[in-house]
């Protein structure tokens, strides 16, 4: 039986020399790449031109128009049976896209995503799966820890991240693209509340191992960022939850993530991109899934409490927990 072929999504956004850096790694990979799709937001420092030089497809956007829509172009686009999605300021270790292929062997398994370390501080974790509380804000599961071996086990996810993951390319026929309405940000968020809704899960793979810089093109808590994922922790109440419900672990969740970006000098921002998502709110509305959805987010709940008890409580979550569920210890 022949190896699925595999199509390689790109948003680019300047850094040249980071996307060189990813285009490098992807060379060296151990499974082999059908095609590179870079999709270039406008970028002024000759990103696009250096990707056509290696041999990439480059789609011109001719401006940023966010995360979201620069991958839906890309994944128009690709023939292959999966698609990897991998932001430009990765680096990836050789083998990692013949593990992420390999754990999608099983049919019922939809996507696969691996360990992603700093790439300026490699023994911590930038990132690895998603999970998502009643209060409508995501923890990208053990992000700034030291790498241990609570984050080295492979397990069943019901969210990938979109910096470097790989999916069946039918699931996007299944669930649809990312939602164009967030740009950036969370946009991964929900699109793994739809997948969990259609039961569609995927697995994490900690050996498959790739390297971020992160918010290379922003910045890290730069106002935009924060607006960004303000308003976008909105629109997922409005797409997904039950006000009702969850109106007091919602309050309490994002006034949190709004007192975070206040001790950072990120308060306006926070509060633009709340009354920005206000006065979208029912424009937002969806059609929501509402058991899918409560298993969802109160499983992503024990996971993060449990996650957080066993490698030190950060304090969000400590608080969090403490305002809504009687106490985190």
């Amino acid at each position: 039986m022949s190896a699925p072929t595999v199509s390689i999504v790109i948003p680019v956004w300047n850094r040249r020399d980071m996307l060189l850096r990813l285009l490098d790694t992807l060379a060296r990979q151990t499974h082999p790449v059908a095609e590179i799709v870079a999709v270039d937001n406008g970028s002024s420092d000759g990103a696009a031109e250096v990707a056509e030089q290696r041999g990439a497809r480059v789609l011109r956007m001719g401006s940023n128009l966010g995360f979201s829509r620069a991958v839906n172009t890309g994944l128009e686009v690709c023939r292959s049976e999966l698609v990897a999605l991998v932001n430009s300021d990765v680096e990836l270790e050789p083998d990692w896209l013949d593990r992420l292929v390999a754990a999608l062997e099983p049919r019922d398994v939809w996507f696969a995503t691996g360990k992603i370390l700093s790439a300026s501080q490699r023994d911590r974790i930038d990132g690895t799966y998603d999970l998502v509380c009643r209060g409508g804000c995501a923890w990208r599961v053990g992000q700034g820890r030291l790498d241990s071996a609570d984050f080295s086990q492979a397990r069943p996810i019901s969210m990938a991240n979109g910096t470097a993951s790989v999916f069946r390319a039918d699931l996007f026929q299944r669930v649809g693209l990312f939602d164009t309405a967030f740009e950036s940000y969370l946009e991964d968020v929900d699109l793994g509340i739809r997948c969990a809704a259609q039961g569609l899960k995927g697995v994490y793979v900690p050996e498959a191992v790739a390297y971020h810089w992160g918010s290379a093109s922003l910045g890290g808590w730069s106002p935009e960022m924060v607006r960004l994922i303000a308003r976008n922790q909105v629109f997922l109440v409005s797409k997904h939850f039950s006000v009702r419900c969850y109106w007091w672990p919602i309050l309490v969740g994002q006034g949190l993530w709004g007192l975070l970006a206040l001790r950072r000098g990120r308060g306006g921002a926070f509060l633009k991109g709340k009354f920005e998502g206000l006065r979208r709110f029912r424009s937002m509305r969806g059609v929501q899934n509402l058991d899918a959805l409560s298993r969802t987010v109160e499983q992503g709940e024990r996971e993060i409490r449990e996650i957080q008890r066993r490698t030190g409580f950060d304090w969000y979550w400590r608080v969090y927990f403490l305002f809504t569920s009687g106490g985190a210890d």
